[in-house]
Parts: C-alpha cells; structure tokens; sequence
C-alpha cells in the first residue's frame, strides 16, 4: 500500500471539498433536490463528523486497541439530530478542515504502521489498511455527491432550459 500517495489524497481531497462548496451561497448549501437526499451543508457537517468519531478514531482502534469495542456512531441520524442543514456553511467547512488537519498530522505522527493490523468488528474482519483505504474513498463517495447536488441546483435554476446540448449525464 503506498502511505504516501493515500495521506497525500487525504490532503488534496480537504482542497477539493473547499472548492466545491466555495461559492456556494448558505441558501443553496441548504437546498435539497428531494426529501431523500442531502444538502451540500448535510454533506460538509457529515465529512466533519466523520472525520472527527470515524475514521481517525476506528483507526486508531484498529491500530493500538484491538480488544476495544469501536465507539458507537449515527451518521444518518446525525444530519436531522445534529441538525446540519441549520448550520453555517462557511463554520461548518471550517470545522472539517480543522479536523482534516488534526488527521493529516496524526497519521504523519504514525509513521510506517503495520496495515496489515487485523481488528474484528461487528463488520466482520479489518485490516487497517482498509480502513485507511476506506477513508480516502468515502472522501471521493461525497465529492461525487456533491458534484451531483450542484448539476441537480443547476438543472433547477436553468428551468425551463433543457441542458442536453452539454452532453449525457
């Protein structure tokens, strides 16, 4: 597994993040193409709270606790409980890259871990090296989301225009 080029997607993914939501007005961060799916703020407040009780966290388990039960986590309850699409957009992202950072100096203060580590969870057997894998592609899952949400706020505001000429989506 390459560390670096993983650690170095971590770092480039928190600047994609930042230049998808820059821009973004707090009433079109909070707009919702359905009631099914989230907003862009929804989507930035979930990236923090994973960042912050995720990843970093069952990585570590998985890492120096393997005896450990992982700490409980919501992360679909927490956009209506947590009540993420009635935060500030510009705070929230804040938020994410400060515990993008404290992750980014974590892992560098890890070394050269064994990712091999096995951790046996109710998701059945983990290596670490997945879970960082997994990490740096749930990353790449919501910049895809949030690609989607800005095509789906365009089509709503190109009303009544058809966009077809730009291609297939």
């Amino acid at each position: 597994m390459d560390n670096f080029f993983l650690k170095q997607q971590l770092k480039d993914n928190a600047k994609r993040i930042t230049a998808l939501v820059q821009g973004v007005s707090q009433e079109e961060s909070q707009w919702k193409p359905d009631s099914e799916n989230w907003s862009i703020l929804e989507v930035v407040n979930h990236l923090y709270d994973e960042e912050m009780h995720d990843f970093r966290v069952r990585l570590d388990c998985i890492l120096h606790h393997p005896d450990k039960p992982w700490p409980a986590i919501d992360p679909q309850g927490w956009v209506t409980e947590r009540k993420y699409n009635e935060r500030d957009l510009t705070k929230s992202l804040e938020n994410f890259l400060d515990e993008r950072r404290k992750s980014l100096d974590w892992l560098e203060a890890l070394g050269e871990p064994d990712w091999d580590t096995l951790y046996k969870s109710e998701f059945g057997e983990m290596k670490a090296g997945d879970m960082f894998s997994a990490w740096v592609t749930h990353d790449q899952l919501h910049m895809r989301q949030l690609v989607e949400l800005h095509r789906k706020l365009t089509e709503e505001k190109t009303q009544p225009y058809d966009m077809g000429y730009a291609g297939d989506w």
